[in-house]
C-alpha cells in the first residue's frame, strides 16, 4: 500500500467531522434484530454457497413439527413461504423475542423465551427438524433429545477466526485458542458423541468489506462478543485511527468463516 499524503487544515476538519457524523449515525440506530439493511451501501460480505435459508425453508415444506434454536428477530425463520403446522423458536434476548413473537405469531408459530442454556424448554422427541443460524453454543445432547428418532438438525455456524482482522485490530493479537474455537471438526465431535449422524458438513472463507467508520461501530454494537464491552468511548482512539486508514487506503477488509452441519438422528435411536 502506498504511504498517504498529508492531509491539510481543512482536509483534517473536514475527516473529523465525517468520523464524528458516522458515528453519532450508528451508535444511535437500533440493532435489534438480524436485519443487516442499514449496511447496505456501507459493508459487503460474501454469502456462503449453499443458501443456508433456501435451504431451510425447503427442509419447512417436509416437516411435521420445527424448532429454530436462537432466532434473533426471527427473520430468517420468517423467511421461509412454507412453516408446519406445529413451529417454535426460542430467544434469549427481550428485545428480538419481542421482535420475533410480532413477526411469527401470525404466522402460527410460537417463541419462547429461554436462556440458551440446557435444558430447552421441550419435550423428548418434540421435533423432526431443528434449525439455527448462527447459535452463540450448540447443545448437542439437548438437540439430540428433542429429536423425534430420523429427525434432522440443520445449522449455519460462524467458524473459526471469523473477522479476526477487525478483532485483533482493537483488541491485538488473539492466542491460538481463540483462533481455533469453532472448528467445524469440533462440531462433527459433538453431533457424534450425542449419537447424530453427520451427513453433511461444509466450510468456507468469506470476504467483508467496511466502507466507512459507520459500518465498523454499527457492526461491533450489533454482533457483541467480536469485542465484548465494545462502546464508542472505549475505543475511540482506535476508532479514530482506523476511520483515516479507511479515507487513505479504502476499505478495511476482513474475512468471515461459516459452515453448514446437517446430522440426523437415528431411525431406532
Amino acid at each position: 500500500m502506498s504511504e498517504p499524503s498529508p492531509a491539510g487544515p481543512a482536509s483534517a476538519a473536514d475527516s473529523d467531522a465525517r468520523f464524528e457524523g458516522l458515528v453519532a449515525e450508528a451508535a444511535a440506530v437500533s440493532v435489534d434484530g438480524w436485519d443487516f439493511s442499514w449496511f447496505d451501501g456501507r459493508a459487503t460480505e460474501q454469502r456462503p454457497s449453499w443458501g443456508y435459508a433456501r435451504a431451510m425453508a425447503d427442509r419447512m415444506t417436509r416437516a411435521r413439527a420445527a424448532l429454530d434454536i436462537q432466532t434473533g428477530g426471527g427473520e430468517v425463520l420468517a423467511s421461509a413461504a412454507v412453516l408446519p403446522p406445529l413451529t417454535a423458536a426460542t430467544e434469549s434476548w427481550p428485545p428480538n423475542i419481542a421482535r420475533a413473537t410480532a413477526l411469527l405469531h401470525p404466522r402460527g408459530a410460537v417463541v419462547v423465551a429461554d436462556a440458551d442454556e440446557p435444558p430447552l424448554p421441550f419435550g423428548d422427541h418434540a421435533f423432526d427438524l431443528v434449525v439455527s443460524r448462527h447459535p452463540v453454543t450448540t447443545w448437542w445432547e439437548e438437540i439430540a433429545r428433542v429429536l423425534t428418532p430420523g429427525g434432522t438438525y440443520f445449522s449455519q455456524q460462524v467458524g473459526p477466526a471469523s473477522v479476526f482482522e477487525l478483532v485483533e485490530y482493537f483488541l491485538g493479537p488473539q492466542p491460538p485458542e481463540a483462533r481455533t474455537a469453532r472448528d467445524p471438526q469440533r462440531a462433527r465431535t459433538g453431533a457424534e458423541a450425542a449419537g447424530l449422524d453427520v451427513v453433511d458438513l461444509r466450510a468456507e472463507r468469506l470476504r467483508i468489506e467496511f466502507h466507512d467508520i459507520g459500518a465498523v461501530v454499527h457492526f461491533l454494537r450489533k454482533v457483541i462478543w467480536m469485542v465484548p464491552g465494545f462502546t464508542v468511548a472505549a475505543y475511540l482512539p482506535r476508532l479514530r485511527s482506523l476511520h483515516r486508514l479507511i479515507e487513505t487506503e479504502g476499505p478495511f477488509v476482513a474475512h468471515s468463516t461459516r459452515f453448514l452441519i446437517e446430522a440426523r438422528k437415528p431411525k431406532d435411536g
